[in-house]
């Protein structure tokens, strides 16, 4: 029997596509009405004292340890070692809203819920397989893909994980994608992933592919079949050819039909370089969805937050508000991105310059990584560079091989895939 605050979540969204697309755990989850909600009340009413939350306070402020503060002096108490409300700082979140905005034009006019905080952006993939994947649910994504999302839809959740084929004549296989929707879309419904720039290829659609991906997605929409579309963007925002698609998918998803749900998952870690500050956020968005609608999907998801990790941490969200509001954080952040960008083209240069009977360039124009097709084996070619050429990289599947070029210095991309070319070749013999 569900509890009576799930089913009241659950009434609130009937009828909707949210309501329709949730898994057996998004049915049953529900934020409680116990410690952190009576401890947000007695922070407003509980002017003599407040008894409620387990923190050390003198005389109503959070006690931290000079040995602690030092590290972090220009954070308050409250900022650095206090506790934060389960959705996030609701300054951050609020903050991050307006970037988004202003990220993606072309989510004016359209509404959204409130971002809600999420310790990394793994945490919000693991939330939304949650909500809406389960043993009847599978998830689409693409092949290659990020090999965390396995590990979260079919080992967690013990869901499917399905795929579509990523690449076809130099860029996205439009036609794979879109007889993997339509097959989906035979059971009713549609889980689908998008990650651009993608991981691990490190590729994002032209605006002619962004406009075709999102034509499959409306024509199933209006035959009726439910569609949530999750948007990864965790690498939003560096691009380095002129015909890519400028914003996220998330703004045409938004409110592109009723039987749309979009979800956005993105987050400082790789846009403002701060990866090991573990600070990610949710957005929901969906044509006519309510406030109380999308109220209410927040407290399914602050339902998850508080049964697993109860809060995110306290100063990466500090640290990240005080951050956006630096004059100087956008001229800083386009020198990191040009430097990405050089090594970027460095790479292209050498491997448009560069032939291989063992390797092939999967397309790549954006983000973190490019990978290789191999025609050996990718986990043996990376044992080989790895000891014989000192040089790391992933291999994603067996015939994936994916190297980070945002983690080589420029001075040293042609020795590295001198040596990658090498010793592909090397295998062949």
């Amino acid at each position: 029997m569900l509890n009576p605050l799930a089913q009241e979540l659950n009434d609130t969204l009937r009828g909707t596509v949210a309501g329709e697309l949730l898994s057996d755990l998004g049915s049953r989850i529900f934020f409680p009405r116990g410690i952190i909600s009576q401890g947000a009340e007695a922070r407003q009413f509980g002017k003599v004292a407040n008894a409620t939350i387990g923190t050390t306070m003198i005389e109503g402020k959070p006690a931290a340890l000079p040995s602690v503060k030092k590290f972090a002096p220009e954070l308050t108490n409250a900022e650095l070692v206090s506790y934060t409300p389960t959705a996030g700082n609701p300054d951050l979140r609020k903050k991050w809203k307006e970037l988004m905005l202003k990220k993606n034009p072309g989510l004016a006019g359209k509404a959204t819920s409130n971002p809600v905080v999420v310790p990394g952006l793994t945490a919000g993939i693991s939330y939304l397989s949650d909500l809406f994947v389960d043993s009847n649910h599978p998830l689409l994504a693409a092949n290659p893909s990020w090999d965390n999302y396995a590990l979260v839809v079919e080992t967690r959740r013990g869901a499917e994980l399905h795929t579509f084929n990523m690449f076809a004549n130099g860029g996205f296989d439009i036609d794979s994608f879109k007889k993997a929707m339509e097959e989906e879309a035979k059971s009713g419904s549609v889980r689908v992933l998008l990650n651009f720039p993608q991981n691990p290829s490190g590729y994002s659609p032209t605006n002619a592919e962004a406009k075709e991906i999102v034509q499959v997605v409306k024509e199933l929409a209006e035959k009726g079949t439910k569609i949530i579309v999750w948007d990864d963007d965790a690498y939003f925002g560096l691009n380095y050819e002129e015909d890519i698609y400028p914003q996220s998918l998330f703004a045409e998803f938004a409110c592109l039909h009723e039987n749309v749900l979009a979800v956005k998952v993105d987050g400082p870690t790789k846009e403002d370089f701060v990866w090991g500050f573990r600070c990610g956020f949710l957005t929901f968005a969906g044509k006519g969805l309510t406030d109380e609608q999308y109220l209410a999907l927040e407290k399914k998801l602050m339902g998850l937050i508080r049964s697993s990790v109860s809060c995110s941490s306290s100063p990466s969200q500090s640290i990240s508000l005080h951050a956006f509001s630096e004059p100087k954080i956008e001229e800083e952040k386009k020198i990191f991105r040009d430097m990405l960008c050089a090594r970027y083209k460095k790479v292209r240069a050498f491997v448009d310059s560069h032939k291989s009977s063992v390797l092939e360039a999967l397309p790549f124009n954006s983000g973190y990584f490019m990978s290789f097709h191999t025609k050996c084996n990718a986990e043996e070619l990376r044992l080989k560079i790895l000891h014989e050429k000192q040089i790391g990289t992933i291999s994603i599947d067996a015939s994936t091989l994916r190297v980070a070029f945002s983690s080589v210095d420029e001075s040293k991309i042609d020795e590295v895939y001198s040596a990658i070319y090498a010793a592909a070749e090397e295998m062949k013999k």
